[in-house]
């Protein structure tokens, strides 16, 4: 059932309603600013079948093969094999891409843990989303999440303002819901599908019920419009900024003008349990996929800048060694959750195998918050040249091109032009508007620092320190059961609330 990339151009020439610079796209497949990213997710179809790297990218059920990134999760080794297949793809297109499919439909694998939830409104909905998943692997779909709504004043209620601030239900049919507002989305125009749902964090008042609402969205129904940002391919050659030419992953302002979603796409609706219950463990899957894309960008930023500090020699210095040991320290601290998070994988409340979900929180805490910092060693480390060289077209001119040559060869190893590709490659990873762009992104692609913070607060194991302190200090059974009283009122999950062995 899995899909090659051209049936993959063919399922989003599908008439749907795409903008970009004021003018509205004819093909999207064919636009300049669209293109390359397609073709990126078409190779990515196309690994699928091809000899050299199908056996990574496919498993077999029934006698037919499917995507591994689209594969419900059981075992240890599923999370292994789809740790595998997403380092092939991003050593075979030569980069990192985010938005591609596996790391968006575990968020539909969390709402399937939530079945007894979305069971205390209409068990339809919990089949909903069964069928969903079902979909997404036998048709090899290619599957986004849409969550950030434009939100307005958020000083105010919903109703105190234009209620479209926040996508919400406006009228109920026979054939479905009648959706109005807008979600901003990465990937929306250039993507099959949609799970769209709520971001708000306080769900107690019933009056937020119109807002309470998820579902998947065909991102060719009518209705829908989707303004892109302007892109950053063509803000310059190919050779001069070879990611942002290559791989950047244009966002959207997704518009939903009463746009219809039939009953059997609606997987909970005026429901803020379900809503409440979707935002705390939306990520409790797609998050390791997420911050396994940190993890290649780090080897990048390591390799652009190792090479730069050795093909001058400059490896030999004790202070630049240090500066290499940051990054493989931070490089490796997000390896070792990744690898630890698998190794003590949990169960989920339907069977799945989970990433040890504190671990994995933690290691997404880790990989973001010092992300920056990262980068700026990684500049430090190719110095100022990444902001002063000439573009290709100096070196390749007949008349200065000889003092290019001159200037910018060291050795018979490293000459002129490898010299200015790790040059234009390094400047284009970190210090272009596109690097800039990719670090605010990886801030914020799956929420914003403190709510990193909350998933971890929220998945501690508490208790296990609690009881150490509680023994080490000698204190009494009674500031026990206090304890655990004060962490049940907050909801916490901990996996152990017994009384410590004295």
């Amino acid at each position: 059932m899995i899909r090659t990339g051209d049936e993959y151009r063919e399922s989003i020439r599908d008439g749907r309603e795409v903008w970009i610079d004021g003018e509205r796209v004819d093909d999207i497949t064919k636009h300049p600013m669209f293109k390359p990213i397609i073709d990126v997710r078409a190779r990515i179809y196309d690994m699928q079948t091809d000899p050299q790297t199908r056996d990574c990218m496919v498993y077999e059920d029934g006698g037919e093969q499917f995507a591994i990134g689209l594969k419900l999760p059981r075992t240890q080794q599923d999370w292994h094999d789809k740790r595998l297949a997403t380092d092939e793809i991003m050593t075979d297109i030569g980069g990192v891409v985010t938005r591609v499919g596996d790391e968006t439909v575990g968020e539909m694998w969390s709402l399937y843990d939530g079945h007894d939830v979305l069971d205390d409104v209409d068990p339809q909905f919990s089949k909903n989303i069964e069928n969903h998943i079902d979909k997404v692997i036998r048709g090899d779909i290619f599957h986004v999440s849409a969550n950030t709504d434009p939100k307005g004043d958020r000083s105010k209620s919903p109703q105190e303002q234009d209620p479209d601030m926040l996508l919400h239900v406006v009228k109920e049919t026979d054939k479905g819901i009648i959706v109005r507002g807008a979600k901003y989305e990465t990937a929306a125009p250039y993507s099959n599908q949609a799970f769209t749902k709520p971001t708000i964090a306080n769900w107690g008042n019933s009056e937020l019920s119109d807002y309470a609402v998820g579902f998947i969205c065909e991102l060719g129904s009518p209705g829908i419009r989707m303004i892109c940002r302007t892109g950053f391919v063509g803000r310059g050659s190919t050779e001069d900024y070879p990611l942002a030419n290559r791989f950047d992953e244009v966002d959207a302002l997704v518009i939903f003008d009463n746009v219809l979603i039939p009953w059997e796409n609606v997987l909970f609706y005026r429901h803020t349990r379900a809503a409440t219950f979707i935002r705390s463990t939306l990520h409790r899957y797609s998050a390791f996929a997420f911050v396994q894309r940190i993890l290649r960008m780090s080897d990048l930023m390591i390799g652009a800048a190792l090479f730069n500090v050795r093909q001058t020699g400059l490896d030999k210095q004790p202070a630049v060694q240090e500066k290499l040991a940051q990054l493989a320290v931070y490089r490796e601290g997000i390896n070792a959750h990744l690898t630890a998070s698998i190794s003590s994988a949990e169960r989920s409340p339907r069977g799945l195998l989970m990433p040890n979900q504190s671990l994995l929180y933690a290691g997404r805490v880790h990989a973001c918050s010092q992300l920056p910092n990262m980068v700026h060693i990684a500049r430090e480390l190719c110095g100022g040249q990444i902001c002063v060289t000439p573009d290709v077209a100096s070196f390749r001119h007949p008349e200065i091109g000889k003092w290019m040559e001159k200037f910018y060869s060291i050795n018979d190893d490293w000459v002129a032009e490898d010299r200015r590709k790790l040059l234009a490659f390094a400047r284009d990873l970190l210090n272009s508007d596109y690097a800039g762009h990719r670090l605010t992104f990886q801030l914020f692609a799956q929420a914003p620092p403190f709510a990193h913070l909350a998933a971890v607060y929220r998945n501690f194991d508490w208790n296990e320190s609690l009881s150490h302190a509680h023994k080490a200090a000698q204190l009494s059974d009674t500031v026990w059961t206090d304890s655990i009283a004060t962490d049940s009122s907050v909801g916490q999950l901990f996996s152990s609330s017994k009384k410590p062995q004295s």
